[in-house]
């Protein structure tokens, strides 16, 4: 009686994948840490050219509005919001939510990317006419969350292209930005709103 052969055009499997193990956990971490530090690299490097930059001191001018502080108010509100229709979104795509809306991922993938976007002209006023400023306890925190907030966004949309992440790790970057974005809203919006009067 013959043996046969051994195929040997076909890969070994190794006694690992043989025995449908998961991969090892050091590889999952490694996926993790990874955008990690990437995001908090953008936003140590954000916060350190603020303070290290010299404020050009400039306005922020658009037409309609009655000054830059307006300006940013009202574009860092139009984010806030955009920042609740990706939550509530996401609530819906996680099933927490019990809703049939066609096309809501598109909705969530473009309400978060436009969120940000709104962002853009606040932090670059704020980081290249103002600076990073420690002189008073609002405007500290203000400036933590918004490098904080881009830190969180590279954070998340490095993850979101890993596969074979935890189930909890997407829901959680989604959070943290989330947070950023209320913390940003309190500490600018608000802020304006409620000192120097709610209108354009």
């Amino acid at each position: 009686m013959t043996l046969p052969e051994p195929d040997l055009t076909r890969p070994r499997a190794s006694a690992r994948q043989a025995q449908g193990a998961p991969p090892p956990v050091a590889v999952q971490w490694v996926r993790l840490v990874v955008p990690v530090a990437v995001g908090t690299s953008v936003a140590v490097v954000l916060g350190v050219y603020g303070r290290l930059h010299t404020p050009a001191n400039l306005s922020l001018a658009m037409p309609w509005f009655t000054g830059t502080l307006y300006v940013k108010a009202w574009l860092t509100t139009l984010a806030f919001v955009l920042a609740l229709v990706q939550i509530f979104t996401a609530l819906v795509l996680e099933g927490r939510i019990r809703l049939h809306l066609p096309g809501l991922p598109a909705v969530h993938r473009w309400s978060g990317r436009f969120a940000v976007l709104l962002t853009v002209p606040v932090a670059v006023h704020c980081l290249y006419s103002l600076g990073y400023r420690f002189d008073d306890a609002r405007v500290l925190v203000h400036s933590l969350v918004g490098c904080l907030l881009y830190g969180a966004f590279v954070t998340k949309m490095l993850l979101l292209v890993r596969w074979g992440l935890p189930r909890w790790v997407i829901p959680t970057a989604g959070g943290i930005l989330f947070t950023t974005f209320v913390a940003l809203w309190l500490t600018s919006s608000l802020w304006v709103f409620t000192t120097a009067g709610f209108h354009l």
